[in-house]
C-alpha cells in the first residue's frame, strides 16, 4: 500500500507532544551516544535525521561547521528552529528528503526503528554521503538483559516484543545484531566498525528510583564490553 505521507505525519505529531526521550535515563543515553559517536565524526557537515529535542545538536554544532537537521515531526521541528539559530532545520518526512549537497557525517540515532522501509532509508542515505564519508546509526537491541529478564519474568513474550515504550514511541519493529547488520549491508553500505553500549539490568523507571549518574555512565561504558547483550547496538558504515 505504501506509506501515507499525512498519517504518518500526525502519528509523528502525536508521539512528540508526549515524547521520553529527554528525560532521565534516555537523556542520560543520548549523551553517551553522542560520546561514542564523537570517535567517528569526520568532515565539515553533517546530517542529523530525527533529532527530536534535539539532545545530540549542541555537540555537532560544536564540531560541524554545516549542520542539516532532519525532523518529520512538527512539533519538534519548530522546537528546533527556535533552540538552533545556527542549524538549517529541514521539517520533512525522511523519504521525501532531498539534499543539495552531500555530506561528510550523517548520524541516524534511534531512528530505523521507527520507519516503514529502513532498508530504503539506509540506501538513500548511502546516496548522501560525500566521499570517504561515515554513517553512524544506533537502534536499541532485543536482546539487551533488561529484555531478557523480562522475557523470564512473563513481562514479554519474547525479546522482539513490543515494550510499552516500543508502542508509546512508534516502534515498527526491535532490532538484534543479525538484523542491523543485514539491513546495512542490504544497503549497499560497508561495516567499518559495530559495536554497542549501556548494559541495562532494569527498566528505565527502576533505575532513575535509585541509580546514581556515575553508576549509570558506569553500566553505558560496561555495555561496550559486551555489545551483543547491550541495551543499544551502533554501526559505523561506509559507502566505500
Amino acid at each position: 500500500m505504501g506509506l501515507d505521507r499525512r498519517e504518518e505525519q500526525q502519528a509523528l505529531d502525536v508521539i512528540a507532544s508526549d515524547s521520553w526521550y529527554a528525560e532521565g535515563a534516555n537523556a542520560a543515553l543520548a549523551r553517551y551516544g553522542a560520546r561514542v559517536f564523537g570517535r567517528f565524526w569526520r568532515g565539515r557537515s553533517c546530517l542529523e535525521l530525527g533529532p527530536a529535542e534535539g539532545q545530540m545538536t549542541p555537540l555537532l554544532l560544536d564540531v560541524f561547521e554545516r549542520v542539516v537537521l532532519v525532523e518529520g515531526s512538527a512539533v519538534f521541528a519548530e522546537a528546533l528552529q527556535e533552540r538552533f539559530a545556527d542549524a538549517v532545520v529541514v521539517h520533512s518526512l525522511f523519504e521525501d528528503f532531498a539534499p543539495d549537497e552531500p555530506f561528510d557525517t550523517i548520524l541516524i540515532g534511534n531512528v530505523l526503528e521507527h520507519v516503514d522501509e529502513p532498508r530504503e532509508l539506509l540506501a538513500a542515505a548511502r546516496g548522501w554521503l560525500a566521499p570517504g564519508g561515515r554513517l553512524l546509526a544506533s537502534v536499541p537491541n532485543a536482546r539487551s538483559i533488561h529484555r531478557q529478564a523480562a522475557v523470564l519474568l512473563g513481562l514479554l513474550d519474547d525479546e522482539h516484543a513490543f515494550s510499552e515504550a516500543d508502542v508509546h514511541h512508534g516502534h515498527r519493529r526491535v532490532y538484534d545484531p543479525e538484523s542491523l547488520r543485514s539491513d546495512v549491508l542490504a544497503s549497499g553500505l560497508s561495516i567499518e566498525f559495530f559495536g554497542g553500549y549501556w548494559l541495562k539490568p532494569l527498566s528505565n523507571a527502576q533505575i532513575e528510583e535509585s541509580w546514581s549518574d556515575e553508576l549509570l555512565t558506569a553500566f553505558m561504558a560496561l555495555g561496550e564490553r559486551y555489545p551483543d547483550i547491550a541495551a543499544q547496538l551502533y554501526v559505523v558504515a561506509t559507502a566505500d
